[in-house]
């Protein structure tokens, strides 16, 4: 880019009037020096003020609205109960307001769902409506826009968003998961750094299934992640995370703490390797303090670690061929005989906690749907759509995922209860599924997955899951 005459050039500002005669230079060098940044900003100042006097409410207001009708039936297979035959008929609603040319952000949505077991296929109540509630509900203001500071060219932009929103570190193997929460978006130049200071929704399920705490979770989430993005096709990020649990008991447990208050310090990248080949990789080391089974006055350290990589190849050509290969792993604790990821029948003895307890998300298996804690997780998958070429079957998609585990202590548990074995080969699964987009506004997807257990569980039953559903969109 060209920049006008500065004090120390080789050639004196006062010769560039000539130098543009001759069309060497441009002609606005013959103006006295300036900065075009400054040029720029006065220029986006006065048309953004022209803008705002004499556009129509309908050119600087953008108001989009709409939402969904679903219906989903499961079939599940437990471990404890062969077959649980469940439906939910739900409905959504959102909205987004974008104002001052995207300076100011609202969204909300608001569900409602009614779930409905089989007689004697329930776990707490046959029926029940779930919301309608604000599962997503947040204001967003880009600072220095809507203080005329900045504009999106700026190497320094700042963004704010309140409420109730998904937060993500990293590529969310640790954290992944909706929070009442002040997220913090500062970009300089090639670096972003996010901030985060949020708290879990009560209603939200716990990592700790034991009865106390299983149903609720209050926790306190405060974190920073610094990602660089000047590096091209790869994006390094690293993140620090403090996780405060403030859960109450219901009912009280006089004789077991449940309080779980760690921390998290990860790395990792994210890109393409080569065209069509994308790749993730993320490492974290946990630390922290937990209570282990029967312990109510003296805590553990928390010293666990894990990892997941992944790649994901987009074949050229037709039919949208994709396969996909991902390691998930996750340190387990030899004294956690009974629990991998909570406190009553955890860690025994006192001492060191190394069971990896994480907040995050990941596809492990939908019949199996282990936690990555004391388990090595290997993934393989593929889809494609068949039959783009026929209508009304372009966006028909067809894909499998293969699962194989083995626990990292064999004689310590899983996330799985029923895993009753002191054994380390904890099985293998295959899913299968279709997706159907048959209209504009309408599509179907089924999904199928069987789980083979292995040494570790000792009903050696094949477990099935099934869903099919159907939804709606306006």
């Amino acid at each position: 880019m060209r920049t006008h005459p500065q004090r120390g050039s080789l050639v004196p500002w006062r010769l560039w009037p000539a130098l543009a005669a001759l069309g060497v230079v441009p002609a606005f060098a013959q103006e006295p020096p300036a900065s075009l940044l400054t040029q720029q900003r006065q220029i986006d100042d006065r048309l953004q003020q022209e803008r705002l006097e004499r556009a129509p409410l309908s050119e600087t207001l953008d108001w989009q609205y709409g939402g969904w009708i679903d219906y989903f039936s499961f079939m599940i297979d437990d471990g404890i109960q062969s077959q649980r035959l469940y439906q939910r008929p739900g409905v959504a609603l959102w909205s987004r307001v974008r104002l001052d040319d995207g300076a100011h952000e609202l969204f909300a949505r608001v569900r409602l769902r009614y779930n409905y077991y089989n007689p004697g296929d329930e776990y707490e109540r046959q029926r029940d409506w779930e919301g309608p509630d604000f599962d997503r509900a947040w204001y967003q203001v880009d600072l220095g826009r809507a203080l005329r500071l900045t504009r999106p060219s700026d190497w320094l932009q700042m963004k704010v968003r309140l409420g109730r929103q998904e937060v993500l570190f990293g590529t969310g193997f640790v954290l992944d998961q909706p929070l009442d929460a002040a997220w913090l978006e500062t970009t300089l130049g090639d670096w972003r750094v996010d901030g985060l200071f949020g708290r879990s929704p009560q209603s939200y399920l716990n990592v700790d299934r034991s009865t106390p705490v299983a149903s609720h979770s209050s926790r306190r989430f405060f974190g920073v992640q610094v990602a660089y993005t000047g590096i091209e096709r790869h994006e390094p990020f690293a993140y620090a995370i403090w996780n405060d649990d403030a859960t109450d008991e219901t009912p009280r447990d006089r004789f077991q703490n449940y309080a779980y208050d760690t921390q998290y310090f990860g790395f990792g990248s994210r890109g393409q390797v080569v065209p069509r080949l994308q790749y993730w990789a993320e490492a974290v080391f946990e630390t922290g303090r937990s209570y282990g089974d029967g312990a109510f006055l003296s805590r553990d350290y928390v010293q666990a670690y894990g990892w997941d990589v992944g790649l994901e190849y987009q074949f050229p050509g037709p039919l949208r061929k994709r396969l996909m290969l991902e390691y998930m792993f996750g340190s387990g604790d030899p004294d956690r005989i009974f629990n991998a990821t909570g406190a009553a029948g955890g860690n025994r003895g006192g001492g060191k906690d190394s069971s990896l307890v994480t907040f995050g998300f990941r596809d492990t298996g939908m019949a199996a749907a282990l936690a990555p804690s004391n388990l090595h997780i290997w993934k393989a998958g593929g889809s494609l759509t068949p039959l783009e070429s026929v209508r009304p079957f372009e966006q028909l998609e067809v894909g499998s995922n293969w699962f194989l585990y083995h626990k990292h202590h064999a004689r310590a548990a899983i996330s799985d209860s029923t895993a009753d074995e002191f054994a380390g080969y904890v099985g293998w699964e295959m899913d299968y599924f279709i997706n159907w987009r048959f209209a504009s506004d309408v599509s179907w997807t089924i999904r199928w997955g069987l789980f083979f257990p292995g040494d570790a569980y000792s009903d050696q039953g094949t477990r099935n899951f099934l869903f099919s559903g159907i939804t709606w969109s306006f």
